[in-house]
This record gives structure tokens, sequence and C-alpha cells, in this order.
């Protein structure tokens, strides 16, 4: 819509309307970002979990590859 458009449809002023945009351009990367610490950044004692089950996952993949190669013989997908 344009500016007249947008200022008849609500009964605000065009200028009003410029002024808005203005300060919601200027100020778009701020409302998109966290103030205080970044809940994001994981802590070691997670990272190090994370990759201890990652381990875990891969051995037991293995396993059961194996386990499945043996049962189907050739007839199995290899992974």
């Amino acid at each position: 819509m344009t500016l007249a458009e947008l200022s008849k449809k609500y009964g605000v002023h065009s200028t009003q309307i410029s002024t808005w945009k203005r300060a919601a351009i200027q100020n778009m990367t701020s409302a998109f970002t966290r103030r205080g610490t970044d809940p994001e950044t994981p802590s070691r004692a997670e990272i190090e979990k994370l990759h201890s089950k990652i381990g875990q996952l891969v051995v037991e993949r293995d396993f059961l590859a194996d386990a499945s190669a043996q049962l189907l013989g050739a007839r199995g997908k290899k992974w």
C-alpha cells in the first residue's frame, strides 16, 4: 500500500508513518538480538556429554550393521 493509503486506512498522519518506518529500519537488528548472556552457548560439560553420546551411538550403529550383515549375508545393504 502507498503511504497515502496507509494514512487514510489507519487515520494516522503520513509523517508519523514515515517516522515509524525509519525507526523500525534503524532498530531492526537490535530487535532480533538477545540481551545479557547468550543462551545458545553450551557449557563445557554439555559438550563432553554430547561427544560421549555420539561415541556411544557410533558404536551401537557399527554393532548393529555388523550383526545385520551376518544375519542377512549378501542380501543385506551396506551403510
